[in-house]
């Protein structure tokens, strides 16, 4: 009876006055002791205001609705599919969404419904992974943002890959603890190429110099990662620098000058095949027989081989000891120590060895300062 006036009374009422009649109607439904043929008369009625030609009616409707567990389910289906800001409280909310009807509306490629679905509590694993990959930037923030998301490592990195190139997300990424290093590593590259294209285009450095200083940052970057992460991660980060690319003798060579040996060792380790623990003993070998054929083996240049030679004998004789800036920054002792054995054995071949080794020890020196110079004024 009362629905039969509800029916009647709407066909004229205002949107307004519709709207806040159709949110009592819910309520009613979901909470109210109606009687079996009220209950049947109530959903029917709803069913009927899917049809409003007022997106407020819709929206009352979808407010009411959305959290409730004992909803129509046919009635959330078609409020998902409504215009995006009807859709989104019901795809945030309603635990009558399976998972597959999430990832085929993350499919279908509507960006308000990707970030409505991406604020979920208790996001699943397989809309994650949907989102991840083939959601839109928003979506993938909202997502990663998400702290109640369980997010496999593989969408992390399919984010990564998509819209690393993005600031929002790459600080959402870097603020994560369960991003790993060589994700991390990938988003450094992207940031460095991100600011060299900008000083290419405001015509700041000519390109040559501009991707030298990119690639020094590059590899700056990824030393200071590499000296902050865990030593279990560092055979995934060496693979991830080898794959793409940048696992140079330069690297390897500035990894060792920082005193970095778990990332140097590991470096060797995967460009020559051995066993990390046959390298490790290698490099701590103070005979150093066997380093030149382990440099052989990863295929480094005489040129890299003579100083990593020159640079563990001095390690082995003084170590790091005095040294600041830990693990992540270069070693003004040690480079000049390199240098001068390096200059006695000059050659043509070595000069573009020795040009390294000066702009190292440049670096280091202006590093060794700026950290002075801090340490002083905190004093």
């Amino acid at each position: 009876m009362i629905v039969r006036h509800f029916l009647q009374w709407v066909r004229t009422a205002a949107a307004g006055d519709r709207a806040e009649a159709t949110s009592a109607l819910a309520r009613a439904y979901l909470y109210s002791d109606l009687s079996h043929d009220d209950h049947v008369a109530a959903e029917g009625a709803m069913v009927m205001l899917l049809d409003d030609p007022s997106p407020l009616v819709r929206q009352a409707l979808a407010e009411a609705l959305a959290a409730a567990s004992e909803a129509p389910p046919a009635i959330i289906h078609a409020l998902a599919n409504d215009q995006p800001d009807i859709a989104a409280v019901v795809l945030e909310r309603s635990p009558l969404l399976i998972d597959a009807d999430l990832v085929d509306l993350v499919g279908a490629g509507e960006s308000a419904n990707q970030v409505a679905i991406a604020r979920r509590k208790a996001l699943p694993r397989s809309v994650a992974a949907a989102i991840a990959e083939v959601g839109s930037a928003e979506a993938c923030l909202v997502l990663i943002e998400n702290p109640v998301a369980d997010i496999a490592t593989l969408s992390i990195n399919r984010i990564a890959e998509r819209f690393g190139h993005l600031a929002a997300i790459r600080e959402a990424l870097f603020s994560r603890a369960d991003v790993a290093a060589s994700t991390r590593q990938g988003l450094l590259v992207k940031l460095s190429e991100t600011l060299g294209q900008f000083v290419l285009a405001r015509r700041w450095l000519p390109e040559g110099r501009t991707q030298r200083v990119v690639q020094e940052a590059c590899e700056k970057a990824t030393i200071a990662l590499a000296g902050v992460s865990e030593r279990q991660e560092m055979r995934a980060l060496v693979c991830h620098l080898r794959e793409s690319g940048q696992l140079t003798a330069g690297l390897v060579l500035r990894a060792l000058l920082s005193g970095n040996l778990p990332l140097f060792e590991a470096a060797l380790a995967e460009l020559s095949d051995l066993p990390l623990s046959r390298v490790s003993a290698l490099v701590h070998d103070r005979r150093s027989t066997g380093v030149r054929a382990l440099c052989e083996a990863a295929g480094l240049p005489p040129s890299a081989t003579t100083a990593i030679r020159a640079a563990l004998e001095a390690m082995h004789e003084v170590g790091f000891l005095g040294e600041p800036g830990g693990a992540t920054r270069l070693k003004r002792r040690m480079i000049e120590r390199v240098l001068t054995r390096c200059e006695s054995e000059s050659t043509s071949e070595i000069e573009p060895l020795l040009t390294l080794l000066r702009r190292f020890a440049t670096e280091a020196a202006r590093e060794e300062a700026r950290l002075f110079c801090e340490d002083l004024v905190a004093a």
